[in-house]
């Protein structure tokens, strides 16, 4: 099994999935062109909710994490340049330590776009103010 799912965890199941591969894949433990189970096979072995890891995986895919390759199955996408490559490891070592400390994704972001504010004011300070 690639992950486990706490059903007593206040981050939905579906985040659990999305953080749990997202960070295996980010720290290398699924190198890219790794196959993933099916949807189906996963959600069996997890004991989810078919859309509940359709969800998860769909979001990777957005992320740019994971591609599906219709029939053939759905893999670790082939990588981005290194500077995305690390920034993504420290998110998924950053996003596992808010799961570990039972942040909820919410907070976690926010506390995010603090840092990000108080790392550049000029240039990220007048977007979040109008968002």
């Amino acid at each position: 099994m690639l992950i486990t799912v706490d059903p007593a965890s206040p981050v939905p199941p579906y985040e659990q999935v999305r953080g749990g591969l997202a960070e295996r894949i980010g720290d290398g433990r699924l190198p890219v062109g790794t196959r993933l189970p099916t949807v189906r096979q996963f959600a069996a072995e997890l004991g989810l909710a078919v859309n509940t890891v359709a969800r998860a995986y769909r979001e990777l895919e957005s992320a740019g994490l994971l591609e599906t390759r219709g029939r053939h199955g759905t893999f670790v996408a082939p990588g981005r340049d290194d500077a995305v490559d690390r920034l993504q490891r420290a998110a998924a070592g950053y996003a596992a330590e808010a799961l570990r400390l039972g942040v909820a994704p919410d907070a976690a972001l926010d506390l995010v776009r603090a840092a990000l504010d108080a790392a550049h004011p000029a240039i990220f300070g007048a977007n979040t103010a109008t968002a």
